[in-house]
């Protein structure tokens, strides 16, 4: 099976450190999973935070997406967190439900056969002119998001086969798609690509599923740019790439809308499960609210604000 995820190799490289960050706490993102041990055979906690040299001493080959560990260990996954992935033909049918009552049609993108698609080849029509533009805006979110296989289809999260970008099905695929046919120039391009990753957002309690989700989308990145510009995006570009995917990509206890592993403050009435398995108790530092960022208003919001409104 090809490798599906580099540490050590462009792009992910050159920004992985920022990758790591947790923008509500500024620190890095945590490990929420027990799965991992030193190269000394330390057990790595749960409540411990992914650092740079931790991958790159020990954890570059053992990070890798849920396709790839054993089946011991996905059982286990499974049976503690409630890991499950989604095929991707079952993204596509709920990606194609949701861009019927968008667009007031069917098949906008492709033509479901089975358990695969056929892709449109034509030119995405809209109503009006402008619409392609309200398409990009739109926002949409993903929760529990895991390895992120509704927002990006870079590969089948249940087989690990590599889907080629003229089949993608994700939710930033089909805007990346819009984008590419309608952008005028270079300019043009960058500019609503950083707008389509903008519009999409995800959750992720695990902290290894979260970091793999935001290089599942900087790689991504750099496919569309690749097919569309015939180069590679400059040390610039990934840093607002990255920039970009660190806020709208966050970890977070979604019952409590706060950073795993917090006491939870005295308003908030119900606890994570994951919470009562560890036995959180006064000792355990206060919750922290998630914060994501509104690049309409240019201002951070906590997550609890927004969570069934519009952003």
């Amino acid at each position: 099976m090809e490798k599906l995820i580099d540490f050590n190799s462009y792009p992910v490289s050159l920004v992985l450190a920022s990758l790591l960050k947790d923008k509500s706490t500024g620190k890095n993102i945590l490990f929420a999973t027990n799965s991992y041990k030193t190269a000394s055979g330390k057990q790595i906690k749960e409540t411990d935070q992914i650092t740079l040299k931790l991958i790159k001493n020990d954890l570059a080959a053992a990070i890798q997406p849920r396709v790839s560990k054993s089946e011991e260990e996905q059982a286990v996954r499974t049976r503690k967190k409630a890991e499950v992935f989604t095929p991707a033909w079952v993204c596509n049918k709920m990606n194609n439900h949701c861009d019927a009552e968008w667009f007031g049609r069917e098949n906008v993108f492709n033509t479901e056969k089975g358990q695969d698609w056929i892709p449109t080849t034509e030119k995405i029509q809209f109503e009006n002119p402008k619409d392609w533009q309200k398409y990009i805006n739109s926002k949409r979110l993903e929760i529990t998001c895991g390895e992120a296989p509704y927002i990006v289809s870079r590969y089948d999260a249940t087989t690990g086969e590599i889907i080629p970008i003229h089949k993608r099905i994700g939710i930033l695929d089909r805007k990346l798609r819009i984008v590419s046919e309608n952008a005028q120039n270079e300019d043009d391009w960058l500019k609503w690509t950083y707008r389509a990753f903008q519009s999409v957002y995800g959750y992720e309690f695990q902290g290894d599923n979260l970091l793999i989700a935001r290089i599942n989308l900087l790689n991504t990145f750099v496919d569309y740019m690749q097919q569309h510009l015939q180069r590679n995006p400059d040390n610039k570009e990934l840093k607002k790439i990255a920039g970009i995917i660190v806020w709208n990509f966050w970890q977070m206890d979604g019952i409590t809308g706060t950073i795993p592993f917090r006491k939870p403050n005295k308003e908030d009435s119900q606890l994570s499960l994951f919470d009562f398995e560890l036995g959180l108790n006064d000792s355990e530092p206060v919750a922290v609210d998630c914060k994501i960022y509104d690049w309409t208003a240019k201002k951070t919001l906590a997550y609890k604000s927004i969570k069934g409104n519009r952003i």
